[in-house]
């Protein structure tokens, strides 16, 4: 059983083990890790979640304070492109080097695509901008060992899986350009074949995160290939050339950016840039084009960025609901308002919602052979990078809020949460951008059927009489996603791309309640709590009922589950009926 949480209790976020402190994380790690890797994962995410919520979360706020500089030139006039880090940064990425996956994977170790997204959930809870990083270097990994040629896969995955930070090389994906956006087709760098494993590359890059890496992954057209996204052929640059030399990547400059301060964003020029094919548009299959593959490493990166909506979210309600337990205001302490459990409540039923929809994807990562998985995840990631990073957004709002004026004051940790949030929005593609896939991915791979026989799964066993309501809404929402998909696939072209967003939102209303459900109805069967059932209950409520009046009523559910919800009390069956 959970030991409720005295937010009183806690005088910071800072300091606290963030593992121990997130009950739901807990729950999440026993519903989907396999019981042979839940014992040293736990000690793993112990040990993770003291360091995440120490020593890295200190260091952020000092990362921010002084972001990486340019150094283009030495003293001399020769240029050097170093990027300079503050102590506090180079010190956090020792940690999550030596202290976080990578290790574990280093040392021979398989770490679960579940516990992964653990470990970026709880970092992103300090610094999502060094999560950046830690996600690429994973997708060029992927990409070197998958498609390297031989003698340059080895020599580059001796440094990408190096144990020692000192020996490390990190991973990173330019893709943007300055005319094209998140248009890839107008990828205007060019690529000339040297020999028969080295080509080099020339242009411009826009946007290139983390642009200090030293193996980059990237995008360029081949002499001769076809025009548009057909020809564009996957590239690994490393930093150094075969001859030790420095390789012609040259920065231009560090962009300024709102938030995400302490990982290095930058506009660079690739100059006879010795670089090694991944794939070859003028040999390789359609399924094996340079789009193809980036995308494949896209997609986990997309979870990443969805995983780092999530930790924010998680961050603000946890500093929002030891502040509201210490401020004062008309004679109460702020968490004894109703306005002010109304906010942390939902701010909480949100963080699980997103949490229940990232996990779930996160499970579905690496499972070879299964197609009905594979058309799953297809889908799953776009929603769950849909909906987590725009609730971390909302929620890194509504705890500035509740922190009032010092919510909005640097020197209070939420400030730099709510800039850090809004760039997950953007990060691997816009709302916009993530709704066109979700139709892209229910009109090539019918990826929706796999999504509608999830949900009929998550609802097999909701059976409790304190899930009726909660199943029955659900079901209404499922037969409204399955009208909504036919007028959609009858609508002219225009029409559809007008309606992708909100379709989007439907699927993701759906699989989330439906995963809740799923997850309440295993708490009532296993614990005998009605605990996730009430975090069902209000999710429903807010994002699948109608509500006359804008729900204003003689309903007391809010103040009444505010202690189960917020501070994990416990609930049983009888008293969520009594509701």
């Amino acid at each position: 059983m959970t030991e409720p949480i005295d937010y009183s209790k806690l005088e910071s976020a800072i300091g606290l083990n963030w593992y121990q402190v997130d009950p739901n994380l807990k729950a999440l790690m026993d519903r989907y890790l396999s019981p042979g890797d839940r014992g040293w994962a736990e000690e793993r995410l112990q040990h993770w979640g003291e360091i995440c919520g120490g020593p890295i979360a200190a260091n952020a706020e000092v990362s921010d304070r002084n972001p990486p500089q340019l150094e283009r030139y030495d003293a001399w006039g020769n240029e050097t492109n170093r990027v300079v880090h503050n102590a506090s940064t180079i010190d956090t990425k020792r940690y999550i080097w030596e202290e976080g996956p990578h290790a574990l994977e280093a040392a021979g170790k398989e770490v679960p695509s579940v516990l992964r997204s653990a470990f970026t959930y709880l970092l992103s809870q300090s610094d999502t901008g060094m999560v950046c990083a830690t996600g690429m270097t994973d997708g060029v990994v992927a990409l070197v060992d998958r498609h390297a040629p031989s003698g340059i896969r080895e020599e580059l995955m001796a440094h990408l899986m190096a144990p020692s930070f000192d020996d490390s090389w990190d991973g990173a994906m330019f893709m943007t350009e300055i005319r094209g956006g998140s248009d890839l087709a107008t990828t205007d760098t060019t690529a000339k074949q040297v020999d028969e494993r080295t080509w080099l590359l020339n242009g411009s890059k826009w946007f290139c995160s983390n642009v200090d890496a030293k193996a980059i992954a990237t995008l360029a057209r081949p002499e001769g290939a076809d025009p548009g996204l057909r020809g564009l052929a996957l590239f690994v640059v490393p930093v150094t050339r075969a001859d030790g030399s420095p390789n012609g990547i040259h920065i231009k400059r560090i962009k300024d950016k709102l938030g995400t301060r302490s990982v290095p964003t930058a506009e660079v020029d690739f100059v006879d840039a010795e670089a090694y094919i991944l794939s070859n548009p003028k040999t390789d299959s359609s399924e094996s084009r340079g789009l193809n593959r980036m995308m494949s490493m896209v997609n986990g990166s997309r979870l990443g960025v969805a995983a780092m909506g999530l930790g924010i979210a998680r961050r603000c309600f946890l500093e929002a609901a030891i502040y509201a337990a210490h401020r004062q205001a008309f004679g109460q302490r702020l968490d004894e308002l109703p306005l002010v459990q109304e906010t942390l409540l939902q701010m909480a039923v949100e963080v699980e919602a997103a949490a229940a929809v990232v996990f779930e994807t996160a499970s579905l990562a690496g499972r070879s052979g299964d197609e009905e998985a594979r058309r799953l995840y297809r889908i799953m990631v776009p929603l769950a990078k849909f909906r987590a990073a725009r609730r971390g957004l909302e929620i890194a709002s509504q705890g500035l809020e509740v922190l009032g004026g010092n919510g909005y004051i640097e020197s209070w940790p939420l400030a730099r949460q709510f800039r850090d949030a809004q760039c997950h929005t953007i990060w691997e593609g816009t709302e916009n951008i993530i709704s066109l896939d979700v139709l892209r991915a229910i009109a090539k791979e019918h990826a929706h059927d796999a999504l509608l026989g999830r949900v009929d799964e998550a609802l097999a066993n909701a059976d409790h009489p304190a899930l009726a309501s909660v199943r029955g809404a659900v079901e209404g929402a499922r037969a409204e996603a399955v009208e909504a998909l036919g007028v959609i696939a009858s609508l002219p072209n225009d029409l559809q791309l007008l309606h992708a967003r909100r379709l989007t939102g439907l699927l993701a209303d759906l699989i989330q309640a439906a995963l809740l459900t799923e997850a309440a109805a295993a708490e009532l069967a296993n614990d005998g709590s009605a605990r996730k059932a009430a975090v069902a209950q209000l999710f429903v409520r807010e994002h699948l009922a109608e509500r006359r009046l804008r729900g204003i009523s003689g309903d007391r559910s809010v103040l009444e589950l505010f202690g189960p919800v917020t501070r994990y009390e416990p609930l049983e069956p009888a008293a969520l009926a009594a509701v």
